[in-house]
């Protein structure tokens, strides 16, 4: 999922569909549907040129619509399997995973690709150091993290996991620390930024979302199991405070601290139809 703050439109990929779904936060309604996708799992806003990007998996390529519009304005080949895409405000760069590893970086004024970093094996949940410009890369099939220089595209570490399934990640920015949670055992894992194991502690089941809520020095965990986790951070300690029941298979989420919430995204089913769930952090 991604947010347009200026319109107040949340983008939801509905890789079932083949379909974005754009929903009006303040009215808390779906807005329009954009179609004529394949099977798009990221999706991304990039404010300096107001443009729409969605990661496909089944044709590998990144498709570029205008934000107010929701023409059609761009296609980039990328290969196969695109997925997860973050936008580099500060670098003017969209970066999006791909294949059987590699990170696509597009120059979002030229609509084009402008480099490849090779990794070894396929990119899961991947975030931009705010100011140093590294890349830090799950890579569950490898159990490992690379750390990439995303100006050279040059690998600066690798670090080794001793677990599996390690597709959530976010970065603390205030304290520079990475966050990863691994599905095989459920468990948060806290590391530096330069790779030293800081915490771990369990978390509910099938994780694929988390966040970092500064305001509050909390952690939040969506799970596929049906839950989200709720952590207190307390210096290098990570203690559970709530569990929230959801949804099974609810374990999509995007925390937007500009509006203080957070939303999840829940299949439909016996409860009902597919919606957005919106969470209210207290206090």
């Amino acid at each position: 999922m991604a947010v347009d703050l200026k319109r107040q439109r949340l983008f939801v990929a509905e890789l079932g569909n083949d379909t974005v779904g754009v929903v009006d936060l303040a009215a808390h309604t779906l807005l329009r549907t954009v179609t004529g996708l394949n099977e798009p799992q990221g999706v991304a806003y990039e404010p300096s040129t107001d443009t729409l990007y969605v990661a496909n998996a089944r044709d590998g390529s990144a498709q570029l619509f205008e934000a107010d519009t929701y023409k059609a304005i761009g296609r980039i080949e990328l290969g196969s399997d695109a997925d997860n895409i973050r936008i580099d405000a500060a670098a003017k760069r969209v970066v999006v995973g791909y294949g059987d590893g590699g990170l696509a970086v597009l120059d979002p004024s030229a609509r084009a690709k402008v480099r490849n970093i090779p990794l070894k094996a396929h990119p899961e949940s991947f975030q931009i150091e705010p100011d140093g410009g590294r890349i830090f890369v799950n890579l569950p099939d490898a159990r490992a993290v690379a750390v990439v220089d995303g100006a050279s595209g040059k690998q600066l570490a690798n670090w080794s996991l001793d677990k599996g399934g390690n597709f959530a990640m976010t970065i603390d920015r205030s304290r520079g620390r990475v966050l990863l949670a691994y599905r095989r055992p459920a468990e948060l894992a806290v590391f530096s930024l330069d790779g030293k194991p800081i915490a771990k502690t369990e978390t509910c089941g099938d994780v694929d979302d988390l966040f970092v809520d500064a305001k509050r020095e909390r952690v939040y965990v969506s799970c596929g199991a049906g839950y989200v986790d709720v952590l207190e951070i307390d210096g290098s300690d990570y203690r559970r405070i709530g569990r929230l029941p959801t949804a099974t298979g609810a374990r999509t989420s995007l925390f937007v601290p500009e509006i203080d919430r957070l939303l999840v995204a829940v299949r439909a089913g016996p409860a009902g139809p597919a919606a957005i769930w919106v969470f209210k952090p207290m206090p």
